[in-house]
């Protein structure tokens, strides 16, 4: 008996011999992908074999099922996804099915999160699938492709980063694993560029729709099955690199599919095998209903994982899959366009908005074949492409509707130029041996004839076009299939009176003092503010800091176009508030958490939870981390928080928390004990050591009250010998500070510098550390300015301008903590108005004042007891610099205060009397 495909394979034998010659491994390619074929078609259980978002895999799968009506559908899968899938119907295509676990038991942990997506479009041939097994009674739909826990037990290595994406529609699935129902494209870069070149199109998704989306369009049933398999076993044969995870997937699918008809008793003759071309013409011995090959499905791991749908868009898609932009917006016009054409009547789930696309007239379906009986590749590779009358109309509508949108963004575009562009389009489809115009072609013709040589508008011509043939279209999850998380946030914030679905962004104002149950809701978008991105929840007006409420707040929520965070957020819990507490818990339970990431979660509890008992568990891990850590490059940030913390707790009726106490006793310990070592250290920075001088000096009080020992920072400072003219400024500062070193000797050795040639050069660095020193020692701020006032006035400008850029980067990276100290000690020192500084002396210029002579104080009780006893003014005259010489007394200048002492002599005579007893 003769094989249906025996005429093409000798002809296909016939034409390799004499291209290669006998014996060339071309031969056997070509006769492979014939056998491939026909074992497809042979059997038993009906493979259909499809590409991912193709519209003409759709339009063959909505035929045949409507011809066929299957009782059992298997679809390419993971097979623990199917649970969701129920909930489409609530949602607006394009969205994602996506599985993600939080935390992972079973694989390394630098891989956590996982996140799996299979986006669903409606020009997918899975959505049809999908849709008919979901709302036909009696037909089961059966996901057979391996779990999304195995997609990570089969993945070699870490998983390849997500790469960057151009906008946030792009961004829409994240970092997630993208799954796919047959991948059709060659991964055989010699190859592809072959295809490419002598096609004359730029990219593969270019080529794709000019010679399979087209000519498959309106192919018949038979047809379209055989040039699908063909074209993947090509793919196949030619691929480069290991295939043992393709075929692990084929393994698994057949496996299930036996296990499933063995377990159901269905006959193989209603059902349907739905899968990539790729896999359609496998050869592993697992294939088919008869082979009786094993294959053993290793156990999930511990891993638990949630399950949810997420928005998606076309661009999306397009980046996730590496697709050219604008392919899957013009795949959607394909599909449209193909449904009026041939009179399909599509699968839609029940719920959804039915699709505005019109029918066209209804073609009767060619009678069905005998599976594998009927040669139709041959006639297909042979026959030309032809020309579709409805094409060049199709072109006219496009031309003048591509010049309109044009004009709409700023473009100065004409009759003329939809004249050009349909010409061109003509003229680049025959230079590229096209037998009519693509949507690629008509996309280049407009931005040759619109764009010219500049782009005037607010969009390029490329993605008007884009947005003509369907744009990026973007889908929505209904509140019915939102998580219980998404959906609370929803009813919470409902009080706003917003629709939150909106992908716009809305602007809203609260006030809070006159309508007290819009208070909630400031709450919730405070916390949303927290774990949401940035441009999601927007404050305008209003704050919340420790101690501190808005009276009135204004947002601008753009919830709806995040979406998918907020589906992401939905999987960690049930509310926000219980995500929160659980996301504090983590940041510092985790291996490489720091104090000031504890104590910023201690804030965080303060703020949007308002739970004293989580901040005490948090504070509790903050004193653990703070006596652990052996880095002190955070203190600047724990001295931020701890110093707001303890202003907010002393202003509560509770007081200070126990914790608070433990950490600043903790603290002065421990930074008394890396004091020495900091300073020595060429890798710790001038700030971090600043920053602990600020921690010993300004929690020093509550320290010593708590039992610290101030010797132990005396001892610190004394064992400390830095190198760096910065930290040894910073040390001085800090003698001063505990009375080692005198404000005289402190200038005398800044002249002394500034004096010395052959120190001046490093005198700025001298500088950087006396600024520094401004937090921890606050009364040497007039000293600053004054050796600051010194360097600009006596420093050279060839060392004095190359400091400044550095100068300026100190001041602006810690704007707020040093500029307003240095501003306002510089307004008490320099004269407020501008003719004083003509006549201004500098203080540290100026010589001492003189010193008016009082006047001699005239004879009384108390003269003659100072002079009685001398000795206590000799000695405080000495210790002051003064010569102690004594004045003769006059007369009494003032009768008035002797009369009165001798009216009441009982005082003068008991202080003489205490005096000498002292």
């Amino acid at each position: 008996m003769t094989a249906p495909f025996d005429a093409l394979r000798d002809q296909l034998t016939s034409a390799a011999t004499r291209f290669a010659g006998a014996g060339a491994p071309v031969a056997d390619i070509l006769t492979g992908i014939v056998d491939d074929v026909d074992r497809a078609l042979r059997e038993e259980l009906e493979i259909f074999p499809v590409c991912h978002h193709s519209p003409a895999s759709a339009l063959a799968m909505a035929r045949r099922l409507r011809e066929k009506q299957p009782r059992v559908i298997y679809l390419e899968l993971c097979e623990d996804l199917r649970p969701i899938l129920d909930e489409l119907r609530n949602c607006k295509l394009p969205v994602a099915v996506q599985a993600w676990a939080g935390e992972v038991d079973g694989f390394p942990k630098q891989w956590a999160p996982l996140s799996v997506v299979a986006p669903i479009t409606e020009a997918s041939a899975e959505y049809q699938a999908i849709a008919y097994a979901l709302d036909t009674p009696g037909v089961e739909l059966v996901l057979v492709d391996r779990s999304t826990d195995h997609v990570f037990q089969w993945t070699p290595a870490e998983p390849a980063e997500a790469s960057a994406v151009e906008d946030e529609e792009s961004g829409l699935h994240g970092d997630a694993v993208g799954i796919e129902i047959g991948d059709m494209r060659p991964h055989f870069a010699e190859l592809e560029e072959h295809l490419l070149h002598h096609g004359k199109v730029r990219h593969w998704s270019e080529w794709w729709d000019q010679y399979v989306e087209q000519p498959l369009a309106g192919a018949d049933y038979d047809t379209y099955r055989q040039v699908m398999v063909l074209i993947g076993s090509l793919f196949r044969r030619l691929r480069r690199g290991d295939l043992d995870r393709d075929e692990d997937r084929e393994r698994y699918m057949w496996t299930r599919m036996r296990e499933h008809l063995a377990a159901s008793g269905a006959d193989p003759a209603a059902c349907l095998y739905i899968c990539g071309a790729f896999h359609a013409a496998s050869r592993v011995e697992q294939f088919g209903l008869a082979s009786r090959a094993p294959f053993e499905i290793s156990p999930r791991s511990a891993t638990v994982w949630q399950y949810g749908l997420i928005p998606s868009s076309h661009s999306a898609i397009e980046a996730q899959f590496g697709l050219a932009a604008g392919s899957v917006s013009i795949a959607a016009a394909t599909w449209s366009k193909g449904l009026r054409r041939n009179g399909i009547s599509p699968f839609q789930l029940n719920g959804q908005a039915k699709s505005p696309a019109r029918r066209g007239k209804v073609k009767p379906l060619p009678a069905a074949t005998p599976a594998g009986e009927t040669d139709k590749l041959s006639g297909f590779l042979s026959s030309p492409p032809r020309l579709d009358n409805l094409d060049e109309a199709e072109l006219l509508e496009w031309s003048v509707d591509i010049v309109r949108l044009a004009r709409r963004n700023g473009y100065l575009a004409s009759t003329a130029d939809a004249i050009a562009i349909f010409e061109t389009s003509i003229l680049l489809a025959g230079m590229r041996n096209r037998a009519r115009p693509t949507p690629y072609d008509f996309q280049d013709a407009a931005i040759t004839c619109i764009e010219k040589d500049h782009t005037p508008g607010r969009r390029d011509v490329r993605r008007l076009c884009e947005i003509l043939l369907g744009g990026d279209r973007i889908g929505q999850v209904g509140y019915a299939a939102l998580p219980p998380l998404a959906q609370d946030v929803l009813d919470r914030l409902a009080p706003l009176g917003l629709d939150l679905n909106k992908r716009t962004v809305q602007r809203c104002l609260l006030d809070l003092q006159t309508d007290k149950h819009l208070q909630p809701c400031s709450d919730l978008l405070w916390i949303l503010r927290r774990l949401m991105p940035a441009e999601a929840v927007r404050p305008i007006m209003g704050t919340r800091a420790l101690g501190e409420r808005s009276i009135q707040e204004s947002w601008d929520l753009a919830i709806g176009k995040y979406q998918r965070d907020l589906v992401q957020i939905g999987y960690e819990g049930v509310t926000l508030e219980q995500v929160l507490e659980q996301r504090l818990r983590r940041a510092v339970a985790d291996p490489d958490a720091t104090a000031a990431v504890a104590l910023a979660a201690v804030t965080d509890a303060l703020l949007y939870l308002d739970s004293t008992r989580l901040a005490d568990e948090l504070g509790a891990r903050a004193v653990e981390l703070l006596a652990t850590e052996r880095s002190v490059d955070d203190a600047p940030e724990v001295l931020r928080r701890i110093r707001l913390l303890l202003n907010y707790f002393r202003a509560t009726d509770a007081g200070l928390p126990e914790w608070c106490g433990r950490f600043v006793t903790a603290g002065y310990a421990h930074y008394c004990t890396l004091l020495p070592t900091a300073f020595a250290d060429e890798d710790t920075g001038v700030r971090p050591v600043a920053a602990m001088l600020g921690f010993l000096f300004g929690m020093e009080n509550l320290a010593l009250s708590l039992g610290c020992d101030h010797t132990q920072l005396e001892l610190a400072v004394l064992q400390s010998h830095p190198e760096a003219p910065a930290k040894v400024a910073l040390l001085w500062a800090t003698r001063y500070q505990l009375g080692l070193l005198t404000l005289a000797e402190l200038r005398t050795r800044c002249d002394d510098m500034l004096a010395n040639p052959l120190v001046v050069p490093a005198f700025p660095n001298y500088l950087t550390g006396f600024i520094q020193a401004m937090d921890p020692v606050p009364t040497l701020k007039p000293f600053i300015v004054e050796v600051l006032s010194k360097a600009f006035g006596r420093l050279p400008d060839a060392v004095l301008l190359p400091w400044l850029p550095k100068l300026i980067t100190t001041l602006k990276g810690q704007a707020a903590e040093l500029i307003p100290a240095l501003t306002r000690e510089a307004g008490r020192t320099f004269p407020a108005t501008l003719p004083a500084i003509d006549a201004w002396v500098p203080p540290w210029l100026a010589g001492p004042k003189p010193v008016a002579a009082l006047p001699v104080a005239d004879g009384g009780p108390v003269g003659d007891l100072l002079r009685a006893h001398p000795a206590t003014c000799d000695a405080l005259a000495e210790l002051l610099g003064h010569p102690g010489s004594w004045a003769t007394a006059g007369p009494a200048a003032d009768p008035a205060l002797t009369a009165l002492l001798a009216r009441h002599p009982a005082t003068a005579d008991a202080l003489a009397t205490l005096v000498p007893s002292a």
